[in-house]
């Protein structure tokens, strides 16, 4: 059979050689062959006639105007689901082997009568002109700090002109969480682009029916750095497409990084952002010079950040708590009664009276969660220590997991009016004194399966002793002479 490379080669040699009969032999054809080819002035392939005929019987012939009435009312049938209808209600006609060539039937079906395909058109961004910015979850990497699953989010930033991105570790998809992300970002940018587009964040953007389009805190975010605020429409990601692909290669990049590096557990959350810092860094290296394009064009920083948190009042119960979107908190005794100023961060709440900064508590995550520091009720409660059994906050008052085993150990050896003032004996001494002495102290009573009482606990806690480190292991000399006995017996076995 001919090949076209064969004719290609031919058409050449006519040019060069004398007679047709040495062509056709160098391009290794019959000189009757050649000559056809030489009148045609067409290779095989172009002469080849497009097959438009069936070589077997089409086996979904007769039932086709079933599948495409189901195709029609719905398109999203797949359609290994048709054929598994089809099984069913025609018993032994189609066999499993058909499968393949039912879903080409199909996908020929959606590809010349099926329902248009939604269609995305390729954008052109300007230099300095745009920026965006999403949450994105980073618990499928299995990140943990100090053995502990780690799980949380990064607020990402990218400039879709240059694809220069950062981002911050956050917890929830708070306000303050955006905010704080979106400042870090523009001065470390060292200055604005003309205008910032998100997704349709319930703590940015209002819902649909709305009067307004965005939320009154994220415009006052928005004039304070001059930024053009744009939202997608609803349940349209893809309008956000250069972000929703930054996810993805940043969550591979970091993914590659920690196999390279072996584990991935960190030692602090303040090493892990290191970590992250070093890859966005390496990511951005090859961008530098679409980067200088936008720094060139990007309007001046305000004078200063604008505070990235949220204040508001709240009264301090009779239970020294107060109550902040959805947690508890305690605070001092003290304030019962007042109404005190909070102000909530990402990471900590600080709780303001008369003008002055009183409390600096860890914010809790999520909603229903409780953070009672017992100093600030323990004189109280070492008045009333009836009342330590049944406190709805008690497991808070447990510093560590052996102040609750001495609790167990008192209520096993006395009633639980007395099992309480013991404890809070122990309580009392570790906030005027020391919590990790009077735990070293627990620690070392514990190891030594020692009576735990209040007395002995102070003792050893205000004695001045350096107590054991809890990593030292005591291993016994081993005696090489039981060896040379076991060998000596051998020996005599053995005459």
């Amino acid at each position: 059979m001919v090949t076209d490379r064969q004719v290609k080669l031919l058409m050449k040699l006519l040019q060069d050689e004398k007679t047709l009969r040495l062509a056709a032999a160098k391009s290794g054809m019959d000189e009757k062959t050649a000559r056809k080819y030489r009148r045609l002035g067409k290779s095989p392939g172009e002469l080849k006639k497009e097959r438009n005929w069936r070589t077997r019987k089409d086996p979904f012939l007769e039932v086709w105007y079933e599948v495409s009435a189901m195709l029609d009312l719905n398109p999203g049938l797949e359609a290994k689901t048709l054929f598994e209808d089809l099984q069913k209600r025609y018993p032994g006609r189609f066999s499993d082997g058909q499968l393949r060539t039912f879903q080409r039937r199909v996908k020929t079906w959606r590809a010349t009568e099926g329902p248009s395909k939604e269609v995305f058109f390729d954008q052109v961004y300007e230099p300095g002109v745009l920026c965006q910015s999403d949450f994105t979850s980073m618990n499928k990497l299995h990140i943990t700090i100090g053995g502990q699953t780690f799980d949380h989010l990064i607020y990402h930033f990218i400039l879709p002109y240059s694809n220069w991105e950062t981002g911050k570790i956050c917890f929830s998809e708070s306000f303050e969480s955006l905010s704080e992300g979106l400042q870090n970002a523009l001065w470390e940018l060292g200055g604005v682009p003309a205008s910032h587009r998100t997704d349709r964040l319930t703590t940015a953007v209002h819902k649909t029916a709305h009067p307004e389009e965005f939320t009154r805190r994220y415009k006052g975010l928005l004039k304070h750095y001059g930024l053009k605020g744009e939202k997608i429409q609803a349940a349209s990601p893809n309008e956000n497409g250069d972000i929703e692909q930054s996810h993805y290669r940043f969550k591979k990049a970091v993914d590659q990084s920690l196999m390279l590096r072996g584990s991935r557990d960190f030692a602090d959350c303040s090493e892990y952002a290191s970590f992250l810092a070093q890859i966005f860094d390496q990511l951005n290296s090859g961008r530098r010079e679409r980067f200088k394009e936008e720094v060139k064009v990007l309007r001046r920083l305000p004078e200063r950040r604008l505070e990235a948190c949220k204040r508001l009042d709240a009264r301090v119960t009779r239970g020294s708590t107060i109550r902040v979107n959805h947690n508890v908190y305690s605070v001092d005794s003290r304030l019962i009664g007042e109404t005190v100023n909070v102000r909530l961060y990402v990471e900590h709440l600080e709780v303001w009276y008369a003008r002055r900064l009183v409390e600096t508590i860890p914010r809790q995550r999520g909603e229903g969660k409780h953070y009672i520091q017992y100093r600030h009720i323990l004189d109280w409660l070492v008045r009333k220590p009836g009342a330590l059994e049944n406190y709805r906050y008690r497991d808070d008052l447990f510093p560590t997991s052996r102040f609750r085993m001495a609790y167990d150990a008192f209520k096993r050896r006395h009633s639980q009016q007395k099992a309480s003032r013991e404890y809070l004996r122990i309580l009392y001494l570790a906030a005027r004194e020391n919590e990790k002495c009077v735990d070293d102290a627990l620690r070392m009573l514990i190891d030594g399966n020692g009576v735990i009482t209040a007395d002995a606990v102070e003792e050893m806690a205000l004695s001045g002793n350096e107590p054991e480190p809890a990593t030292d292991v005591n291993i016994a000399d081993v005696d090489l002479s039981e060896y040379d006995a076991l060998l000596g017996e051998k020996e005599v076995a053995a005459c």
